[in-house]
């Protein structure tokens, strides 16, 4: 598999791209630990299996666009609650994709002196997300 820097990553969810991205960070997959050891252990080890997974949140940055109908999608996916199909897609070379089903848990703004309109987004990925060969 080839490598590649990041410019070209996009995020759509529920059909919408989500413009103005500076970051998208996660899916971020583990498993929870689940103790097995017994009163019969002689080992002085614990036993241990994983347990249920969990894939955490993706968090996003980038600059404020008003015209931005993927922006305006987080922002009206917040307030919905919904749960929607969002996909992190890698540049071309990479050919690789994250699918998921995802929730709008936080939207902000920022506004510094010296830098553009900002907004963080964080989605709650529910369900196992698929990492896979790209479309194109």
């Amino acid at each position: 598999m080839a490598k590649s820097n990041s410019v070209g990553t996009t995020l759509t969810i529920n059909s919408k791209k989500v413009g103005g991205l500076t970051s998208i960070n996660g899916v971020d997959i583990s498993a929870e630990t689940i103790d097995m050891t017994d009163l019969g252990n002689e080992s002085g080890y614990r036993e241990k299996e994983p347990g249920f997974k969990e894939a955490g949140d993706v968090t996003c940055s980038g600059f404020l666009d008003g015209t931005d109908a993927g922006q305006e999608e987080c922002m009206t996916l917040l307030n919905s609650g919904d749960t929607v199909p969002a996909v992190i897609k890698f540049p071309k070379k990479i050919g690789k994709e994250w699918k998921l089903q995802a929730a709008v848990t936080r939207f902000s703004t920022g506004a510094d002196v010296g830098n553009g309109i900002t907004f963080e987004l964080s989605l709650a990925v529910t369900g196992k997300p698929e990492l896979a060969a790209s479309a194109e």
